[in-house]
């Protein structure tokens, strides 16, 4: 168990390395060996996890949006509010988090990896909405699949003008601020006044992410199955809409 433990954590060493190295220099422009020189790891550690430097970019990128696992709330538009605010607290938090955001951005990317990270923020961003309008909670013109990418796309325009005019410190508030925009053209009017899109949510939204997945791994290393699956999607409450939810 001891040995299993240092492997995952050399793992989690060598990735935050290569994101790091990246995330600076992009993917073509990176070398392994200063990857090897960060992480601070033997040659035979890193080629036992990942036998090249593909494979640490594909290491990099793998866990796609798992890390912003929102729970399920009342509303599926509230879904989509809290993934792009708790996207843009982890991009400036957590280097592996930002190299993906990064490195999507790159042609390259497109080339080698199919688009990093943007493929999968679609699909989910468009599985979201077309509930929500099944839900009735968006206005009659709304097309999921096109609003998904412009969501997608308006993000991360944000994140790049963030970056280069405030080196990312206002992220979460600008966010918050294309919310603002975008709603009113999306939600039906019920819906909208009860949606939380506040910058300081985004930080609420991590915190209730972290008590989840502590909770979780607990769970599962107690062999509560039940609990597991209960927990899994749900909000602290138990319930769609858990703590959190607009209106609580």
């Amino acid at each position: 168990m001891a040995r299993q433990e240092r492997a995952i954590r050399t793992r989690a060493q060598i990735l935050t390395a290569a994101a790091s190295v990246f995330g600076e220099r992009g993917y073509e422009a990176a070398t392994v060996s200063e990857i090897l020189a960060r992480a601070g790891v033997t040659k035979g550690a890193l080629y036992f996890h990942f036998p090249s430097k593909r494979a640490l970019a594909e290491g990099v990128l793998a866990e796609q949006l798992n890390d912003i696992d929102t729970p399920a709330r009342e509303y599926r538009t509230q879904e989509v509010i809290d993934t792009g605010l708790a996207l843009a607290y982890r991009v400036r938090r957590d280097p592996v988090i930002s190299a993906r955001a990064w490195l999507s951005l790159g042609q390259e990317m497109q080339r080698l990896f199919g688009g990093g990270v943007i493929p999968a923020w679609l699909a989910e961003t468009r599985r979201l909405l077309e509930q929500a309008k099944e839900e009735g909670e968006l206005l009659p013109h709304i097309t999921p699949a096109e609003t998904a990418w412009v969501v997608s796309a308006c993000w991360t325009g944000v994140q790049v003008y963030s970056a280069t005019l405030s080196n990312g410190d206002d992220l979460e508030e600008k966010v918050s601020l294309l919310f603002a925009h975008l709603l009113p053209f999306i939600a039906v009017p019920d819906v909208l006044g009860k949606l939380d899109y506040r910058a300081e949510r985004a930080g609420e939204v991590v915190a209730e992410m972290d008590r989840r997945y502590a909770e979780l791994a607990a769970r599962e290393a107690a062999g509560d199955t039940g609990a597991v699956q209960r927990l899994r999607g749900r909000g602290d409450a138990g319930e769609p809409g858990g703590s959190l939810a607009a209106g609580a």
